[in-house]
């Protein structure tokens, strides 16, 4: 089994077309590419999505994703849970998977933990409700002046942070891994890498403190995050993904 990692797709999968993705060629539904969040490719919940979740299907590998802060969680909540390699997943097609949050698997002889969600960094000017009596208006006059906004249940949802349960299970399982893994997935960075990545724009969360938590805990080769659309290695075990394919080793 291969395993390999990218970073956001927002429900482009351009890169993942055999001549940007060769090694494609010498790979089975066995072998695993993991998105760090930000999949996007469960936006609409109906017959919108089809077309790049079946363009993933006719790939020769399985993918896998972990979620993150432009997901809908409504969509994805639609898709039973059921286990997989170790951990929960949601299966939205039969070689395309959701990594449910704080789980523990099994790939290739290597152990991984995910870990997704993140802060939404782009509704500066709030959130509008969909049955507020003025939302239109207010949708208009935002729109009209290029803010940074959201809609619930339309363009936002609170689950982009995890749940109390979801830390829980993610503690219970790392405890059961005895706190070892070889890789740390999840969508955002730890407080501490945060920080030193956006310095006075970075504005640290339960998620990221939390993250912090584990890489303090855990013994790890490396921790993978997207979120800030860049590829960069920081304190040489902290790898920030965007349109990079790397093979984990």
């Amino acid at each position: 089994m291969e395993v390999f990692i990218t970073g956001d797709t927002h429900g482009n999968f351009r890169r993942f077309l055999p001549e940007f993705f060769y090694e494609q060629e010498w790979l089975n539904k066995e072998d695993i590419l993991l998105i760090a969040g930000d999949f996007g490719g469960v936006w609409y919940g109906d017959d919108r999505d089809s077309n790049g979740l079946d363009f993933l299907e006719q790939r020769p590998f399985t993918t896998a994703f972990v979620s993150g802060n432009h997901e809908n969680y409504d969509a994805l909540r639609a898709y039973p849970p059921e286990e997989w390699h170790g951990g929960k997943v949601r299966r939205i097609r039969p070689s395309v998977l959701l990594l449910e949050r704080g789980q523990v698997f099994e790939l290739g002889g290597k152990r991984i933990f995910a870990m997704g969600g993140a802060s939404g960094h782009d509704i500066r000017d709030g959130i509008l409700e969909p049955d507020d009596p003025l939302f239109l208006e207010r949708f208009q006059t935002l729109n009209a002046q290029g803010a940074p906004f959201r809609v619930n249940h339309r363009s936002w949802w609170k689950e982009e942070l995890p749940s109390e349960a979801e830390y829980r299970e993610a503690r219970t399982n790392l405890e059961k891994a005895g706190w070892a893994v070889d890789y740390i997935i999840p969508h955002c960075a730890p407080t501490i890498i945060q920080n030193a990545l956006l310095r006075e724009f970075s504005t640290p969360d339960a998620l990221t403190d939390s993250l912090e938590e584990v890489c303090r805990q855990c013994r790890f080769k490396y921790h993978f995050f997207g979120h800030c659309h860049s590829n960069l290695v920081l304190q040489q075990k902290y790898v920030l993904l965007y349109e990079q394919i790397l093979r984990l080793k």
